[in-house]
């Protein structure tokens, strides 16, 4: 039986009052954050220009950057691609940023 309130229909201020953890907001998050807008500016696009690769908004691409919007998966290959990243490099320099995030955490 599914409860009548699952933690994923809580609103975000709510989880927040709760003092449970917002994901967009987790070291884990912002380390994969910084690394997408350090491949945009490294691949020498703007927001608009990655944006129109994608068929979005800039602002679309502003929210991921800032962290207001969470990226899927699938989402997040559409970007690599159009940022013309490889993602076997992006997901290695993610692990070793979090490992040594987790040196600094302990």
């Amino acid at each position: 039986m599914i409860p009548d309130n699952p933690v994923w229909d809580i609103p975000s201020r709510v989880i927040s009052l709760l003092g449970m953890p917002n994901p967009l907001h987790s070291p884990q998050y912002e380390v994969f954050r910084r690394l997408l807008v350090k491949a945009r500016q490294e691949s020498g696009l703007t927001q608009v220009e990655v944006a129109e690769r994608l068929e979005k908004p800039q602002s679309f691409v502003s929210k991921i950057e800032r962290g207001e919007r969470r990226l899927d998966f699938p989402e997040f290959i559409r970007l690599a691609d159009a940022l013309g990243i490889d993602t076997e490099t992006f997901i290695g320099s993610y692990r070793e940023e979090i490992a040594d995030l987790g040196h600094h955490l302990l």
